[in-house]
């Protein structure tokens, strides 16, 4: 078995997950790898996502480990399989990892759930907000790293789309829509744009206005990125260095239960759009 030059978050990703069967199985990596027939050293490989594995051989693993769930094991298989690089690997050498992981995990997604308290989600960014914020990067960016990130935001969002279009829903804090970022003519085209993508299939818009006070969630930036089964599901938390990624299931129950909460406090569709027209009207 050849070596595989494999170090995505996805790929990581489906080694994480064969180690978490493997453990729920409750069966040691030299047990695991005596009943597949390889040597421990292998299957330390595998799980550490340095060698590749056939869809064969996890239908196998999942004998092995009792696991009976098809969606979830036809996940994994999607995860192992080989497929070119997406338009994220021409940027490999120019932006960081996670970043490059974010859109390789998007572009694989049944659907987006974005929690926003301080930005404007990304996906639905125009470019004069995005360099905006880039431009109060710390440290500073060059203009060309700058205008190199702007592109890879509105690449991003060719996602909203694609003739298949992922599900996407925002969920934006008041407190993000009145900040004016780049002056009042970008603060009221970018108000007008979010009206627009409001109005297209497969895209909701709902915003939590300050009259709600306290909610479950306030301060929080993230996405919740669903998979092809919520095993399989994402969370990119924004931070300061760029997104970090969580996948634990206690981490995956915490979140859909913010969002939960939070959709439970939000204003509807309609009403969004009648608060953001009344925003609009003020600049």
């Amino acid at each position: 078995m050849a070596p595989k030059t494999a170090t995505s978050a996805r790929r990581l990703r489906l080694g994480t997950e064969l180690r978490r069967l493997r453990e729920r199985a409750g069966l040691s990596v030299t047990e695991g790898a005596r009943q597949l027939g390889v040597s421990q050293a292998q299957l330390s490989n595998i799980e550490a996502s340095r060698f590749g594995v056939s869809a064969d051989r996890l239908r196998a693993l999942a004998r092995i480990y009792r696991c009976s769930d098809t969606a979830y094991l036809d996940g994994l298989i999607e995860l192992a399989g080989e497929r070119r690089g997406g338009w994220w690997e021409t940027l490999r050498e120019m932006l960081p990892a996670p970043l490059l992981d974010l859109a390789e995990i998007e572009h694989h997604a049944t659907r987006l759930h974005a929690a926003n308290t301080a930005h404007i989600p990304g996906l639905l960014q125009l470019a004069d907000h995005a360099r905006a914020i880039f431009d109060q990067a710390v440290p500073e960016f060059s203009r060309r790293e700058l205008e190199l990130r702007v592109n890879f935001r509105l690449q991003r969002q060719a996602l909203l789309e694609q003739d298949v279009q992922v599900s996407y829903q925002a969920i934006i804090h008041e407190a993000a829509l009145r900040v004016p970022v780049g002056g009042t003519a970008v603060a009221k085209r970018q108000l007008d744009h979010l009206l627009t993508q409001s109005e297209r299939d497969g895209i909701t818009i709902r915003v939590i206005p300050f009259a709600i006070g306290a909610y479950p969630g306030s301060g929080q930036t993230f996405v919740y990125i669903h998979g092809p089964v919520p095993r399989l599901d994402t969370v990119s938390l924004d931070q300061s260095h760029g997104p970090a990624l969580v996948d634990a299931e206690a981490e995956l129950d915490t979140y859909r239960n913010l969002l939960q909460r939070m959709d439970s406090v939000a204003l509807p569709p309609g009403k969004t759009r009648d608060f953001i027209h009344g925003l609009a009207a003020e600049l």
